[in-house]
């Protein structure tokens, strides 16, 4: 160790005697600082036109798609092969390796010299992005340090395993050009071999581990794993390794066999490490967040604990599914989606992942009819297996799936997951038409969670004219029931649900009960039944609508609430006058989390058409009532004359008995103590405000969060069991204590006076050489 420490002395003594360590690490503190400064620009910009800030250090630094950290890394690899070049090129061109051959210094001794020279280099460069990282520490209020450590370990694993590339290619050459160029062929080598035989499941695991590309994006996002620490040790010690023998080849002058042998004995060696340090049950992490942003939430935790025993996860791709989703089935896109599952993976390592390809007519018919309309199914499929460069046997045909077909079948046939426990139970996992498309944490975990407990059951009333669970009509409730690409319906949220009637009593596994708008009066038997539920202490939710004040007030008089006579209305020069726009109030934040983020967020309620809920009997039925919802605080009244309202106009009557009704409750949340159970019940002024229709209608410049109404409501009347409370601890770095000026300032020290004070560090030393 002592003759490494003394040759890596050296070697550093050379860098720094030369101006090419200098003129590396001056460039890259100037790239560095450039860097920096436009994305805290960005930041200051944003504050400076009146926007909010929120988690700051993670933004600023660990951003994966422009954070500090990771725009720097794009430009790493052009500083190493400069600096690694000549470390043994030199040696060789000058014939001084002739003098280390004929010293009584080991092969190992030399190559681990050079390389701790390289460490050492890359510590410094480490600390120049730590001096970016510690001015953070000064300008982000609340300044989350522990979440940048994870990342500046990256950094400098990354830049030493960029020189131990460096150091094998000089060994190879006395050209250092040739040396540069070979290091850089290695470089795109290693981040090309990720995409190299991903159809082949064992190769494309090897080729995976053997791909650089995204290797520090664990360690940027604040997560320190041990697969990713093995790896860049062993990359390291793969390149060494091959140095060594390099060097002990030439000198003891052996066969090229011997030495082939002794190169594929470091790389298998290197493989079979890496290889296994990948396997989900050798897998440790620590999440340097401070909110554990990479980590899973402790409830999800609590259900993967459940989860006992072996957990298979088998996805299943249509080749006549809609393009989006047949990328995504294809082998190339495995890698990607096993990553959806990591943090998962982490608790529970005895997840495995499968995938089964088949060919049905599903839900993309009309496209495929008309794209192909003279080819067969079996011709369409192979079709797609040609265009997207696969095997078309890969894709069976939906008929030999066996059981299973049914559940595609019910799904129509698209991309979906099945979890299956090994007690044989099951669940679906799907894919959603939105933007974000791939199920959350919060889905993946009523998932899961729907294998190991009973689910809230939510009974739907009919009878009455109610809206239908089932049917997809406009006024009906479909979508956030059942709707199966809605990824806030009931069942992709952990409830189940069934339809029943009151003309026998509420069966017992129904915890929450829906009476959505009933047109006509319950029968004193469905009103008795009714009561029978109540009294038991089940909660409900009650949607009323205009018009029904005759049929809904038996109902909602049994919590102490009317529905006023008429609709609420309020003249708009955009929409009928009867649509409301709708605030949450500062009690709904205590009631569910999906409120205080409709608050917080600034977002609102539509209510299409609603009444006004007047709850002052509340008390005296024995509930405490709390408004949820309430109009605006301005030009809102109950009108009673007007029922046309697209071609009427609107105007207060006070003489027809019409009242103002600014700030008036549309929604209100009921509650009471019935022994040790707290009953809850909603009830909504609109039925129309969680309708199909509505859920899926967009209106120009209203943020409308009727979703998150239904999830809200949902997640409070039952017990907040579901769905599954996947939200963390909000973040405390939420503002910068840095304006225009002191930016300006920042980045003349950043790329001017902090690369001045290197160049003047290196002259002193030039100057003092000379002297001596």
């Amino acid at each position: 160790m002592k003759q490494s420490i003394r040759i890596a002395r050296t070697e550093l003594q050379l860098l720094f005697y030369s101006p090419i360590a200098w003129l590396i690490m001056i460039v890259f503190t100037i790239q560095a600082g450039i860097v920096f400064s436009g994305v805290l620009e960005g930041m200051v910009q944003f504050k400076e036109m009146g926007y909010g800030l929120e988690g700051v250090t993670l933004k600023l630094y660990t951003d994966p798609w422009g954070g500090f950290y990771t725009r720097l890394l794009g430009y790493l690899y052009f500083y190493i092969p400069l600096l690694t070049m000549g470390m043994m090129s030199r040696e060789l061109s000058s014939g001084s390796i002739k003098l280390l051959y004929s010293s009584p210094i080991s092969d190992a001794q030399i190559i681990f010299g050079k390389f701790m020279s390289i460490a050492a280099y890359a510590l410094m460069m480490t600390a120049i992005v730590f001096i970016f990282t510690m001015y953070g520490s000064f300008v982000v209020d609340n300044f989350d340090f522990a979440a940048t450590i994870p990342g500046l370990l990256g950094i400098f694993l990354l830049i030493c395993a960029y020189g131990a590339v460096g150091l094998f290619m000089s060994s190879l050459t006395s050209y250092q050009v040739v040396a540069a160029m070979g290091t850089f062929a290695v470089f795109a080598i290693l981040n090309y071999t990720s995409q190299l035989w991903q159809d082949v499941a064992f190769v494309r695991d090897i080729m995976y581990w053997l791909s650089i590309g995204g290797r520090t994006h664990e360690f940027i996002g604040g997560i320190v794993s041990s697969e990713d620490v093995i790896y860049f040790v062993v990359v390291v010690g793969l390149f060494l390794g091959l140095c060594i023998f390099r060097f002990r080849g030439v000198r003891q002058k052996t066969r090229p066999v011997v030495s082939l042998g002794r190169y594929a004995f470091v790389i298998g060696a290197a493989v079979t490490v890496g290889y296994l340090s990948s396997r989900p049950v050798m897998m440790y992490y620590y999440d340097a967040t401070r909110t554990k942003l990479r980590t899973l939430t402790k409830a999800s935790q609590e259900i993967v604990s459940k989860a006992g025993g072996g957990l298979t996860i088998t996805t299943y791709s249509n080749a006549l599914d809609e393009d989006r989703w047949l990328w995504m089935g294809m082998p190339r896109a495995e890698l990607d989606d096993m990553r959806r599952f990591r943090e998962y993976v982490r608790f529970k390592p005895e997840i495995k992942m499968n995938y089964v390809r088949y060919f049905a007519r599903g839900n993309n018919e009309q496209s495929l009819n008309q794209r192909f309309p003279r080819l067969n199914d079996r011709e369409r499929m192979g079709k797609v297996a040609q265009t997207y460069g696969v095997d078309s046997t890969i894709f069976l045909p939906v008929n030999q799936l066996g059981k299973i077909k049914e559940t595609l079948e019910e799904e129509n046939f698209r991309y979906v997951k099945v979890l299956e426990r090994e007690n044989g139970q099951k669940s679906v996992l799907r894919v959603f038409n939105d933007a974000m498309g791939f199920p959350s944490e919060g889905e993946i975990s009523a998932a899961i969670k729907r294998l190991v407990t009973t689910l809230p059951k939510v009974g739907f009333v009919g009878g009455h004219g109610e809206r239908d669970c089932i049917k997809e009509g406009d006024r009906d409730y479909n979508k956030f029931a059942k709707e199966n690409t809605f990824r806030y319906s009931l069942i992709n949220q952990g409830f189940d649900f069934e339809q029943l009637t009151l003309d026998r009593e509420v069966p017992a596994h129904v915890s929450i009960l829906v009476i959505p708008d009933a047109k006509t009066a319950l029968p004193e038997l469905h009103l008795t039944h009714l009561k029978n539920y109540i009294a038991r202490g089940g909660n409900l939710l009650i949607a009323a609508e205009p018009k029904r004040q005759e049929s809904m007030n038996p109902i909602t008089g049994l919590f102490g609430v009317q529905l006023m006579e008429g609709r609420l209305v309020k003249p708009s020069k955009e929409f009928q006058a009867d649509l409301m726009i709708t605030h949450s109030t500062k009690e709904s934040v205590d009631i569910a989390d999906a409120f205080r983020m409709i608050r917080e967020n600034k977002q609102v309620v539509v209510m299409p058409s609603a009444v006004e809920l007047r709850y002052n009997n509340a008390a005296a039925s024995g509930y405490t009532a709390k408004p949820l919802l309430v109009t605006d605080s301005s030009g809102v009244w109950n009108e009673l004359q007007t029922t046309d309202f697209v071609d009427d106009s609107v105007v207060f009557n006070a003489a027809s008995g019409e009242t103002v009704a600014n700030l008036s409750a549309t929604a209100l949340a009921l509650s009471r103590k019935i022994g040790e159970k707290e009953q809850k019940v909603i009830i909504l002024g609109d039925a129309d405000c969680i309708s199909n229709g509505e859920l899926g209608h967009y209106r120009k410049d209203i943020p409308a969060a009727n979703f998150l109404l239904i999830a809200g409501a949902f997640n409070w009347l039952s017990n907040y069991d579901a769905p599954v409370d996947v939200s963390r601890p909000p973040f405390t770095d939420n503002d910068i204590h840095i304006g225009k000026k002191g930016f300006k300032v920042s980045k003349i020290v950043f790329t001017g006076v902090l690369p001045a004070v290197m160049l003047v560090g290196y002259l002193l030393i030039w100057f003092r050489r000379r002297r001596q």
